[in-house]
């Protein structure tokens, strides 16, 4: 299923009108915020991150330190985040197209928990799809399940201006 934003997302209080109630639309929602991701201040991707979690699902320390580990490594927080719209590649740097339109889909184990639905992203980055899990509340709406996000911050191709064998 595409998902389209107008713009990337740059605080909690743009997440908080959008449809929750779509689990491919909440995954879409964090491929989109993952380009906000700052080594410097986490503080703000954190925050939209815990609304996409929900506060049933408390951000530990260790957790906020997995995500700066695998975001610095590699200096990917510069490019995974846009490596999940299309138009993006690594030839391009992966700048992605406008609108920007994230790809998300069912696999065989989408619905084989009750509550929950095991998705995927597609990345222009990486030979496989990334899965992210979501979790219905009582609220009607779903969030992104446990540490599930660390699944879309695995490597992908450096883009072609950081490749140092092109």
């Amino acid at each position: 299923m595409e998902i389209k934003f107008d713009k990337l997302f740059n605080s909690k209080d743009e997440l908080v009108s959008m449809d929750r109630t779509d689990p491919y639309n909440v995954v879409a929602m964090l491929a989109n915020i993952i380009c906000n991701y700052d080594i410097n201040d986490d503080s703000n991707f954190v925050g939209m991150l815990q609304f996409l979690m929900g506060d049933n699902q408390p951000i530990s320390n260790l957790m906020k330190q997995q995500i700066k580990d695998r975001m610095t490594q590699n200096e990917k927080y510069k490019y995974i985040g846009k490596s999940y719209f299309e138009g993006s590649n690594p030839d391009n740097d992966y700048t992605p197209s406008v609108p920007y339109v994230v790809n998300v889909f069912d696999n065989p184990y989408t619905d084989s928990e009750e509550g929950f639905k095991r998705l995927l992203v597609k990345s222009s980055g990486a030979d496989n799809d990334r899965p992210v899990t979501v979790r219905l509340a009582k609220d009607g709406n779903y969030y992104i399940w446990s540490d599930t996000i660390m699944g879309l911050l695995t490597d992908i191709r450096k883009p072609e201006s950081n490749n140092p064998w092109a």
